[in-house]
């Protein structure tokens, strides 16, 4: 069964820092764009970064910027975010999934394989 697998999840206080990871199952990404999305009670699944199978390019949307870094490594078949200076308005479950490669990298309708998620909760 093809499924990325996040982890690194948790609790943690406003201004700290988490590092989460998305590792394949069944199949291997590496050939494929990433994203991170992350959807809040009672709110929509929204975008959250992006990387291209090469590394080279990457999309954050403008809340994260400069606060998150999405990464890779292939021969891990992994790739991870980092979030730095969290905040309580990050809280959310996090997905990874794998980009169906058409659509608009940050609709989530334009990815076909989902992980299971991972919360994080910061605390103010």
């Amino acid at each position: 069964q093809v499924q990325p697998v996040e982890s690194g999840g948790g609790l943690v206080r406003t201004g700290g820092s988490l590092r989460l990871s998305c590792a394949a199952s069944g199949h291997t990404f590496s050939h494929y764009t990433m994203g991170w999305f992350r959807q809040a009670p009672r709110k929509e699944r929204e975008f959250v970064a992006g990387i291209t199978w090469s590394g080279t390019t990457t999309y954050y949307a403008d809340s994260v910027k400069g606060r998150f870094t999405i990464s890779r490594d292939n021969a891990k078949n992994t790739n991870y975010l980092q979030m730095n200076s969290l905040k309580p308005e990050d809280t959310a479950v996090y997905y990874c999934a794998r980009w169906a490669q058409t659509g608009n990298y940050d609709s989530p309708s334009a990815y076909d394989y989902w992980g299971q998620g991972t919360q994080v909760t910061v605390s103010s």
